[in-house]
Order: structure tokens, then C-alpha cells, then sequence
């Protein structure tokens, strides 16, 4: 029952329950990722689209694949491997709001916080 509910309203979580139709109806399964991402396309080849493994995070699609899914490339990589160039990086997931996100050396958040300096002027007070 949960995951009904699930896949009827949560899209950040897998697939939708319009995803699913549309997969059973028109979609081709192309291929697989190493983190299990899905990827389909329609029979005649003009749509494509990806099923995530767990939770939607588009910044996770390997780069073979990504040139896939924006029309760059009309072989997906299990047919011809991507290789990656030697500047790539492998992928690692945002750190915005963790204990690894980046804050600038005056942010009350920082290890260790700079005291609050003193003003540089004389505030104006009306006689």
C-alpha cells in the first residue's frame, strides 16, 4: 500500500505511477548504470528518459549517459563505453547544509568565527 501512495505522489523518490504507465507502454529499456539508474527510450527513439535508483539526484547521471539522454550521442554507452576524459572527476553528491559544506571565513558557521568588528563610524542621533 505505501508504495502506492508513494509512487502516486512522491516524485523525488524513484518513479510516479504516470512514470510507470508510460514505461510499460511506450518504453524500450536501453540500459543500467553502476548506481542501477534505468534508462528507457521509445520505440521510435525521439524520447528518453531515466528511472533513479532510490533518491532523484540529476547531478548523479554519468557523463556517458547524460550525452545520451540530451540527444549528443545516438549510441548509449552499452553499446559503445564511455571512456572519461583525465580532468573528470567522479561524482560526489552536493554538500549544501552538511558539516562538509563550504563557509567562507566570516560565516558564523565556520570553525572558527571571526569576532564581530567595530564600526567605522559614528551612528547620527537627532538632538
Amino acid at each position: 500500500m505505501w508504495n502506492f501512495i508513494k509512487q502516486l505522489f512522491i516524485w523525488w523518490d524513484g518513479q510516479t505511477l504516470g512514470t510507470r504507465f508510460f514505461t510499460w507502454r511506450k518504453g524500450v529499456p536501453v540500459g543500467k548504470d553502476d548506481a542501477g539508474n534505468e534508462y528507457f527510450q521509445t520505440r521510435d527513439g525521439k524520447r528518453r528518459w531515466m528511472i533513479f535508483n532510490g533518491e532523484t539526484e540529476g547531478s548523479a547521471v554519468p557523463p556517458g549517459w547524460h550525452g545520451w539522454m540530451h540527444h549528443r550521442s545516438d549510441t548509449p554507452p552499452t553499446e559503445r563505453p564511455y571512456t572519461a576524459k583525465v580532468w573528470e572527476a567522479p561524482h560526489t553528491p552536493n554538500p549544501t547544509g552538511t558539516s562538509q559544506a563550504y563557509r567562507p571565513p566570516g560565516s558564523i558557521l565556520s570553525a572558527n568565527p571571526q569576532p564581530a568588528s567595530t564600526p567605522d563610524y559614528e551612528a547620527w542621533k537627532p538632538e
